[in-house]
């Protein structure tokens, strides 16, 4: 017999007030889940999100003080850009 890598043998435990609870368990109703899968689902998709929001990247002098620079002192847009910015959208005609 496999072991799946799927296997859910670790548990997580919380607490949440009464109306907490009421409100996790009509939006997973609502998403036709059990409330244990939705909180879960939400929980990973939170975390992912914590995840990637997150932006680190590293410099040297030079560099740093060239992007510090563009920060302050950005480049005027090109007329192409305000060109498109200036026509009307496809719904708007």
């Amino acid at each position: 017999m496999s072991v799946s890598s799927n296997r859910k043998d670790d548990v997580i435990q919380i607490r949440a007030s009464a109306e907490a609870k009421a409100l996790i368990q009509r939006a997973a109703a609502l998403r036709g889940q059990k409330l244990s899968e939705f909180m879960l689902d939400s929980a990973r998709a939170r975390a992912e999100e914590t995840i990637l929001d997150q932006r680190v990247f590293f410099l040297d002098d030079e560099a740093h003080a060239r992007f510090l620079e563009l920060l302050d002192n950005p480049p005027a847009p090109l007329e192409a850009v305000r060109a498109r910015f200036r026509r009307k959208a496809p719904w708007e005609r």
